[in-house]
């Protein structure tokens, strides 16, 4: 049977089968790998045909993700993809108490995947085609699953009669043809056990190239082990005796049990064959690309992180070296994330040209196979799915890309569990949150963020970036390309902007640029921050000023100084490449720290964010902290009304200081 199986295998020609598993996100996974590799054939010609394979319980079908994967119009037509659905119909508790099959089919049908059911096994099968089976199938097909599943424990006699509990006569008298143990065999005869039925099913499924299939394998959790149908099976050790019985029952001795096909049986020289043809060569990751330190956009007087962002990008797309691997994707918010200049210049991605309809001469969207940006629907757990699988492209279709996401900030949380999914697989990507803060308070609480510095700062392998000024956003956004480039050099996998679309006056990084020096500044900002302002004598406090409250910052330090407090003014750009380089030497200070912190002195932090994400810098540098910050849910008003209400605004700073350096003084 086995040899079976892998002449098939190389009979449909599957050179590749992925993916990694793990609840839900095993099955979203591979949906958007197959997404990717079709994109990759439309800008970089054709790789190896390839399957990508998801092997999923059916209970995975209760995760929401599952569904946004495949109602989402970007995934429609991947005919690389196949999902096979252990169809137990238990879960982690329980025997599930009815079969949802048919809401399944249809939700799948709907969205335009080919759907097959491997229910019934060789036998089975047989019985279909004998006179007067009718009424028995019916049967078989509407038999609760409680039920069903409790004939595994029973012998073939008990489970006959359980078997016909409240069947129709004419089921019973089908049966009589039958001994106890044959019957046993046929109703328990499922074709998720069955090899021929799984090999027709998928020979089935390889005739649908034009969309996804999905494969419903009727299994018995625990099948061939006393645990079989069990409810508790799920946590249930198998034992040593049922070990020994399963290999009693294969005619398995164990000096055999590990032992592959000799070469020189067919069966041992086709899995040879097979094994050369499907090793695949090491992938190549990373590309030979110079990235500029920056862009060189022009940068107004008065200007957002996020309109900066969207500038630097279109400026990217110019240089014909690196254009081509830049890839974006956003849930319906590229637009108002400043990715249209990007989207004008390369346009939207599609299998296949679209003509356009609207000619609107500022959203120029032509839809194509040359296109860079893929549009998602309103899902952030898409966006990081798909962001994950772009970023892991070096590994499944031998091709690395630069991919980069945009995602309005609050909403960050909503695809948190695939962004950690994504990271913790190693990919490789760049994704902006924005806008962030309270900075859009005309519009409303729900559109206000606090807790994602936290989320930015503590995932392992991502870094944090929230610089106010365009510069400085400009300095990190080339370095977070080198990275992505280069992994060899680099051990960060995300870069995490948070950015915001309030515009604030340039000229402070004007003058530190010009009292530090371009080469030493651009160095400080990477390494996470910088002097804003210095005191020209010795420092009362100092106020850390992260992203878009560094203008009430500012004039807090004013302030201060006229009340005869100085303060040194200090801009962090990356919160969380401090943090991690704090964090992996907690009783070392890092050569940064000293250079950035007088490491006697009082802090005040303020951030547009909760106020703990920076509260461990009073630890790290063993002095007085007092962290401003939003701690309570927005609410709808001018910036600077809520700046006011949350304790951002110059007041409540200059008073937070005054307090502070009498208590220090004390």
């Amino acid at each position: 049977m086995v040899y079976k199986a892998i002449r098939h295998v190389q009979r449909i020609q599957i050179r590749l089968i992925s993916q990694q598993v793990r609840l839900d996100f095993g099955a979203a996974a591979p949906l958007f790998a197959g997404l990717v590799r079709r994109y990759i054939n439309s800008h970089f010609g054709n790789r190896p045909e390839s399957k990508f394979i998801a092997i999923i319980g059916d209970a995975e079908l209760d995760e929401g993700v599952v569904w946004e994967a495949v109602a989402d119009p970007a995934t429609k037509g991947l005919g690389n993809t196949l999902w096979i659905v252990d169809f137990n119909r238990q879960s982690l508790d329980r025997v599930i108490p009815g079969v949802r099959i048919v809401q399944w089919r249809a939700q799948f049908e709907a969205a335009g995947w080919h759907v097959a059911e491997c229910k019934y096994g060789s036998r089975l099968k047989a019985v279909l085609n004998t006179p007067g089976s009718e009424e028995f199938i019916r049967w078989f097909d509407d038999i609760a699953n409680e039920q069903y599943q409790s004939l595994f424990s029973q012998t073939p006699e008990l489970a006959r009669e359980r078997f016909l509990e409240g069947a129709p006569e004419g089921v019973r008298q089908f049966s009589q043809q039958y001994s106890d143990e044959e019957f046993f065999r046929i109703i328990t005869d499922l074709g998720g056990h069955d090899l021929d039925a799984l090999l027709e099913t998928f020979a089935e499924c390889e005739s649908f190239s034009d969309r996804p299939s999905v494969v419903f394998a009727y299994t018995i959790k625990g099948f061939g082990l006393p645990i079989a149908g069990d409810p508790r099976n799920h946590s249930a050790q198998i034992s040593a005796d049922h070990i020994e019985k399963l290999r009693e029952k294969l005619g398995i001795s164990v000096s055999e049990e590990w032992e592959s096909f000799a070469l020189n049986t067919p069966e041992g020289e086709l899995c040879s064959a097979r094994s050369t043809l499907l090793k695949r060569p090491p992938a190549r990751r990373g590309l030979s690309l110079e990235i500029p330190e920056s862009t060189t956009t022009n940068i107004s007087p008065r200007l957002s992180t996020q309109e900066h962002f969207g500038r630097a990008l279109s400026a990217l797309s110019r240089n014909e070296s690196i254009r081509p691997f830049l890839v974006t994707t956003a849930p319906d918010v590229a637009t108002s994330t400043n990715l249209g200049g990007f989207i004008n210049r390369v346009g939207v991605y599609q299998p296949t040209s679209l003509r356009r309809w609207n000619d609107d001469p500022v959203l120029k969207w032509a839809e194509g196979p040359t296109g860079q940006h893929i549009e998602l629907g309103i899902s952030e757990m898409n966006l990081f799915m798909l962001l994950g699988q772009l970023g892991l492209s070096w590994d499944h279709s031998g091709q690395t890309l630069i991919p980069i996401g945009t995602v309005y900030d609050p909403f960050v949380l909503r695809g948190l569990d695939a962004f950690i999914y994504s990271v913790y697989s190693g990919a490789r990507f760049i994704v902006t949150g924005t806008p962030s803060g309270i900075t859009l308070a005309p519009e409303g609480g729900a559109h206000q963020s606090t807790i994602t510095p936290s989320v930015g700062m503590e995932l392992p392998g991502v870094v944090l970036c929230e610089p106010a000024y365009s510069q400085a956003l400009d300095w990190l956004f080339c370095d977070s390309l080198r990275s992505i480039i280069a992994p060899e050099e680099n051990e960060d996998c995300a870069f995490y902007f948070r950015l915001t679309t309030r515009q604030i006056d340039q000229e402070p990084f004007t003058h530190a640029l010009n009292r530090i020096g371009e080469t030493q500044l651009r160095d400080q900002v990477l390494h996470g921050g910088y002097r804003l302002v210095e005191s020209e004598t010795p420092a009362d406090v100092v106020l850390v000023g992260i992203g878009a409250v560094m203008p009430e910052v500012l004039k807090a330090s004013d302030q201060l100084r006229s009340n005869g407090i100085a303060a040194h003014v200090i801009d962090i750009t990356a919160p969380g490449r401090l943090y991690h380089v704090w964090h992996k030497s907690p009783h070392q200070l890092p050569t940064h720290f000293a250079e950035l912190f007088e490491t006697s002195t009082p802090i005040i932090s303020i951030h547009d964010g909760a106020s703990h994400a920076m509260s461990w810098l009073g630890s790290a540098l063993g002095v007085r902290q007092i962290s401003l910050g939003v701690d309570e849910f927005g609410q709808s008003g001018s910036i600077n009304d809520l700046y006011e209400i949350h304790g951002l605004s110059v007041s409540a700073i200059v008073d937070a200081a005054e307090k502070l350096v009498t208590a220090t003084k004390k």
